[in-house]
């Protein structure tokens, strides 16, 4: 928010934002301006500062640059004063002039040491009212050393004298709890302000770094007006509250210069004296402020021991800036000594707390619906007998899993995760396919995925090995026995299809684990979500739930071993029709591929010397892999008119009488082979394969949801409910296992009480605002 402007001499205020003059002695004005400052009061002791952009005036300044006497002419207080740092908490000074005899109030304001936006300040009264102004500088020690010393009832302080109280070691060096001073006097101007301790730089690097962050901490907000004051004996560039004050308010719109201490510069110091000149009249381009600088001149220490008046302080100053040149000949008058100063200030502040009323509100609406909204975020406080709310949140745990694992949730996660979990493993369990290539040398030639040569795989397992027409004789020759002539052994058959069965081991191992993953993120997101409002029964109830998804586990793993081990012996299957088909639909792709070899060369990559056969062919120049599943061209025999041999060959038979023929049935009128037994194990192993591939891939995740899920749905209540009803006699009773995590509670206490405090600060607002 940018500040109303107070003209200065020398330059004109844009006429948005031109200054409003006001009659300050107007009965009006006075009333309004005491009721603006009473509720800003009261703001700050409901600790709204914390929480919104309060409307304030804060004085800072270095060590000897005349703050504490600017304090004091302001205030019409002594103020305490002593070598080296002084002041180690924020001072906040309120006058009213509502009042028909002088008497001033301390209190200490204290903030809770942690959540200071979220609790309300503690206000303590500190002594009796003050009607001797002498007395107060004493009271001022007293009340900030039982700032500095929290652990000691502030009441102790009370009777210590400033010997005492100079003496003593204080617990903290620094403190942000403050020590309001509120005073009553019918000669002052209204008008409140905080006094900061004054910046210091020839201390230890943590006492400087503490100063300077709480004046940081008080000038960065936009509605501080940042009053500081700077000694002209020095120069503008070595004042370290200028630096701050730049760095919270680059554009110099909410900082106003003091000028303290003009009588030390010497009647030779004309250079000087120039210089202050063109500063006060507002035409130094170096030090530009909004609202201008202004020229006090503060007792000195022989002054203040002669205890002079507000009023004969403040004619002695008038009296020099009247009668010294270069002050006397400026025509600006106000910018020089304490009354214009503090009127313009005054004004200045009640301007501004009036401009921010409207965004104060907004801001206050904004702070409690979000903290009601926070508020219905927090679960309800328990209403339920604690028995109750535990068989009901079990009961409503087993009911939602139960859905989850038949689908009818519509959280579907469990479901389609393990679908797609069961995919991969029936991709797996097609690549463990036998790759039986029926050729002497079978790496020469293509793999045979299917009976029509229009699929192939992409992905083979790795244990997958070629197999040739040798290969297959080898197998054979190994495993005959006793046996007649011409008589295949059936152990050759069976450890030819051990060598595939052998291999859905890891598929079935991968597929269990990735299902046990699967469930266990989804158990634990439910248990969190059921059971993570109660910390004590989430870990209780949580540990017997994930010992009976450990027990399913265990069980799941043996049914699958089991579902394997029916795959290893016997080799059998009713399915004798479709292995029959199949059984010749290999056979006779087999002798057709053997009949035309040419026609399966798998391709090869030729040097670019002498045309060599590459050892290892150049992949890039070969075709793309086409996915199982993906029809290609068939590399059918073609005559010259470009008809496939296949089907010329099928419509002379046609025409010759032997209808309803297919290319299969070719493969009989091919002459013997002598590897005919050769082929026929081939066909066999290969069509036994596919049989137990349809069986398997539906078995296993069948048996896994049934050994894992629907166990555990179905067993899960009853285990629970037994486990809790037998537990609790010797452990947690239900009382313990619903209460309610501390944090949780802590929060809804904390929001609780921030609601009622903004309630409190809008009130006030709303109050002030209605009776205007």
């Amino acid at each position: 928010m940018s500040l109303p402007s107070v003209p200065s001499s020398g330059s004109v205020s844009p006429p948005d934002m031109a200054w409003v003059e006001v009659d300050i002695s107007s009965s009006d004005y006075a009333r309004r301006r005491r009721e603006l400052m009473e509720m800003m009061a009261d703001l700050r002791c409901m600790g709204a500062d914390a929480l919104i952009d309060i409307p304030s005036v804060v004085v800072i300044g270095g060590q000897s640059a005349g703050k504490s006497s600017l304090v004091e002419a302001v205030s019409g207080i002594n103020v305490p004063r002593d070598s080296g740092t002084c002041t180690r908490c924020p001072m906040e000074c309120s006058m009213s002039s509502h009042a028909t005899s002088w008497s001033c109030t301390i209190t200490l304001r204290i903030y809770p040491d942690s959540g200071r936006d979220l609790q309300k300040p503690i206000t303590v009264s500190f002594g009796p009212v003050i009607t001797d102004r002498s007395e107060v500088e004493v009271w001022l020690r007293r009340a900030q050393a039982a700032i500095l010393n929290p652990n000691i009832p502030s009441s102790s302080f009370h009777i210590k004298t400033i010997e005492e109280l100079r003496s003593a070691r204080n617990t903290l060096k620094f403190s942000r709890n403050v020590v309001c001073v509120s005073i009553e006097d019918p000669d002052a101007t209204d008008l409140s302000f905080y006094d900061l301790p004054g910046l210091i730089q020839n201390e230890e690097a943590e006492t400087v770094a503490l100063v300077k962050s709480m004046a940081e901490h008080y000038t960065e907000t936009e509605n501080t007006i940042i009053l500081t004051t700077i000694p002209m004996s020095d120069d503008m560039e070595n004042q370290q509250s200028m630096s701050l004050a730049r760095a919270a308010d680059p554009s110099g719109k909410r900082t106003i210069g003091v000028l303290t201490k003009p009588d030390t510069l010497g009647v030779g110091a004309i250079s000087q004296r120039r210089k202050w000149v063109e500063i006060i009249e507002g035409r130094s381009e170096e030090h530009t402020l909004r609202h201008g600088f202004y020229c006090v001149r503060l007792p000195d220490d022989a002054e203040r021991a002669q205890r002079l008046s507000r009023a004969e302080s403040q004619r002695r100053a008038a009296e020099y800036f009247d009668t010294t040149s270069p002050w006397s000949d400026m025509i600006d008058r106000r910018r020089f000594g304490i009354p214009g100063f503090v009127s313009d200030v005054s004004r200045l502040l009640i301007q501004l707390i009036e401009e921010a009323l409207p965004r104060l509100r907004e801001d206050i609406d904004k702070l409690l619906v979000k903290c009601i909204k926070d508020i219905d975020a927090l679960p309800l406080p328990l209403a339920n007998d604690p028995q109750i709310e535990v068989l009901e949140r079990v009961n409503a745990f087993c009911d939602v899993f139960k859905s989850f694992v038949n689908g009818s949730h519509e959280d579907k996660r469990l479901a389609q995760r393990n679908r797609a979990l069961y995919a991969i493993f029936k991709r797996d369990i097609r690549g463990t396919a036998p790759d039986f290539r029926p050729f002497n040398e079978p790496e020469d030639y293509v793999p045979l995925d299917d009976t029509e040569g229009k699929m192939t795989l992409l992905e083979r397992d790795p244990g997958v090995k070629a197999m040739g027409i040798y290969d297959i004789r080898r197998v054979i020759h190994e495993a005959i026995g006793w046996e007649l002539p011409k008589n295949v052994p059936y152990q050759a058959k069976a450890n030819l299809i051990a060598q595939f069965t052998k291999l859905w081991v890891a598929p079935s191992e991968r597929c269990l684990a990735g299902v046990n993953v699967v469930v266990d993120q989804v158990v634990s997101a439910l248990i969190g979500i059921h059971f993570g409002r109660f910390k004590v029964l989430e870990d209780y109830v949580g540990n017997l739930i994930r010992i009976e998804v450990d027990i399913c586990k265990a069980r799941a793993r043996a049914a699958v071993n089991t579902a394997l081990d029916l795959e290893t012996t016997p080799h059998y299957t009713q399915n004798t029709h479709y292995l029959q088909t199949l059984r010749e639909k290999w056979l006779a792709h087999y002798k057709t591929v053997r009949s035309n070899p040419s026609r399966y060369k798998a391709p090869v990559q030729r040097s670019e010397s002498r045309n060599s056969i590459s050892a290892e062919p150049d992949l890039t120049s070969l075709p793309p892999p086409v996915p199982w599943g993906t029809p290609r061209p068939s590399p059918g025999w073609r005559c010259c008119d470009s008809e496939p041999l296949e089907a010329k060959a099928l419509r002379a038979l046609a025409e010759a009488g032997y209808t309803n023929l297919t290319v299969p049935d070719l493969a009989r009128l091919l002459p013997p082979d002598s590897f005919e037994e050769e082929l026929i194990v081939m066909a066999d192993v290969r069509a036994y394969y596919h049989v137990a591939y349809k069986r398997v891939i539906d078995h296993i995740p069948l048996t896994i949801e049934h050994a894992l899920h629907h166990a555990l749905a179905n067993q899960l209540s009853q285990s629970l409910l037994t486990s809790l009803l037998t537990d609790v006699a010797s452990g947690p009773d239900f009382a313990e296992l619903v209460s309610e995590d501390a944090s949780i509670t802590q929060r809804r206490t904390m929001l609780a009480t921030r609601k009622q405090r903004l309630l409190d600060i809008r009130r006030r607002l709303m109050t002030f605002s209605n009776g205007t």
